[in-house]
């Protein structure tokens, strides 16, 4: 039964990795084809969050074979990576926005900013689930801290729906950049935390209250 469990916690990081490598590709090419930056700025984030969730995949196979055991060198080192990343994408996220509003620049259209918010929210709430379930089953706080974790993307991506409709329904350019300084914030936050993890203290992600 624990077997099957920490299976399906491995497959769970599995499909976190390579939904967020489509996720952001597809976010990408539309961000800058539409000129959306906070399409663009989410597509970048996702591209973190895989080097994230390889930490987490990782993390499950270690767990999977000591439960008690601390982390790695590799998990740390990823960690520290994946705390870098997103500071530097909240330092570009926010200038770049702040030359947006100034030269008062309207993306193209933010229709593929919905549609992958949308989709995106289905997607993580899912994974959300699923991980609290096993995670609660193998009453493994580290597995129940990623499930946590994995709501951030789910902020982001209401995010992302929030300013993606906005400019559609208003056609106010500066909602784009706002969306992207809002992702810029969070992503400044998955930073922070990112590099607590490595240093072994205890952070947001490990709150699991409230969590599906």
């Amino acid at each position: 039964m624990k077997e099957n469990l920490y299976k399906w916690a491995i497959t769970l990081a599995l499909i976190t990795i390579f939904y967020n490598m489509v996720e952001g590709v597809v976010s990408v090419f539309f961000g800058l084809e539409d000129e959306t930056l906070s399409l663009f700025g989410f597509g970048l984030d996702s591209f973190v969050e895989v080097i994230s969730g390889v930490g987490i995949w990782h993390m499950v196979r270690r767990l999977r074979q000591n439960s008690d055991a601390d982390p790695d060198k590799f998990e740390q080192q990823a960690l520290r990576v994946t705390g870098t990343a997103f500071y530097i994408l909240t330092l570009g996220l926010i200038l770049t926005s702040v030359v947006n509003l100034y030269q008062g620049h309207q993306p193209e259209t933010t229709f593929w900013g919905i549609v992958i918010a949308a989709i995106s929210i289905v997607s993580m709430g899912f994974l959300i689930h699923y991980k609290v379930k096993v995670g609660k089953q193998l009453q493994s706080q580290a597995i129940l801290a990623d499930a946590n974790c994995t709501k951030a993307c789910l902020y982001l991506s209401v995010v992302l729906l929030v300013s993606s409709a906005g400019y559609e329904l208003t056609g106010i350019g500066g909602m784009d950049s706002a969306g992207a300084v809002i992702i810029a914030g969070l992503s400044f936050k998955e930073g922070r935390e990112a590099f607590q993890k490595a240093k072994g203290k205890c952070c947001g992600c490990e709150e699991t209250e409230g969590l599906l």
